[in-house]
């Protein structure tokens, strides 16, 4: 899962590095140094919200638990109001404290003995739930990459992601339906995701109460991330 978040880390270095900011969303930088700075929002959301949870469920297994009070305080700058801004997602310092949170995560729960796969209860019901979300993200999934879908048969027809036709002639045209790079819709997805594959490991938590908070932690996860998966794709 982590991993997933890795190489949509990486399309948005790429595509925030290699096309100009007046094609993208709320970000004024370019180049290397554009797509590094929303990388680095990234990794505050929805990023670090995934990491606290990944810590809940391995907190018991974890050889440094210590560690994983840092990593969980750092990742808690995310909630603090301001320190993502949907009308400027340029980064400032204060977003390296969450981003330095979720790298920790990474190195402990590499480190950690984790059980490892097999089949658990519900996962056909998971599944129902991903497969339509994920082809409802499809137009994001492209705008991730720096592309249209206008131009791709079937699902040209399905999502309007291209320009809008101008009917007034010398004005400039419409913004696109959907804009170039990352969305938050793409961040719901993201949350949804994460919150049914984490579910699966709700079992292997053997303290009750934290089984019962990374439960309540996982449901609201799961809400805020189909509703802004569904405020993104009304917009």
């Amino acid at each position: 899962m982590l991993g997933a978040f890795a190489v949509v880390a990486v399309e948005i270095l790429v595509t925030y590095s290699r096309l100009p900011a007046r094609e993208l969303y709320e970000v004024s930088g370019s180049g290397i140094e554009g797509g590094l700075s929303r990388a680095l929002v990234f990794a505050n959301f929805p990023s670090a919200l995934v990491a606290l949870a990944v810590l809940g469920i391995a907190y018991e297994r974890l050889r440094y638990r210590a560690v994983a009070i840092v990593a969980a305080v750092l990742c808690a700058f995310v909630f603090w109001p301001g320190v993502v801004r949907q009308a400027n997602l340029d980064a400032r310092p204060i977003n390296a404290a969450a981003a330095i949170g979720v790298l920790l995560t990474c190195v402990l729960v590499a480190t950690a003995q984790l059980a490892r796969g097999g089949r658990r209860p519900g996962d056909r019901a998971r599944i129902a739930v991903a497969v339509p979300l994920v082809l409802v993200s499809l137009a994001w999934f492209a705008a991730e990459l720096g592309f249209f879908l206008d131009g791709v048969p079937v699902l040209g027809r399905l999502f309007e992601t291209g320009h809008y036709l101008q009917n007034r002639p010398g004005l400039p045209p419409f913004p696109p339906a959907v804009h170039h790079g990352h969305h938050h819709g793409m961040d719901g997805l993201l949350l949804v995701l994460s919150a049914l594959l984490l579910s699966r490991a709700l079992d292997g938590i053997r303290g009750r109460r934290l089984r019962s908070a990374v439960t309540a932690y996982l449901a609201l996860m799961l809400c805020y991330g189909i509703g802004n998966m569904a405020n993104d794709f009304w917009t």
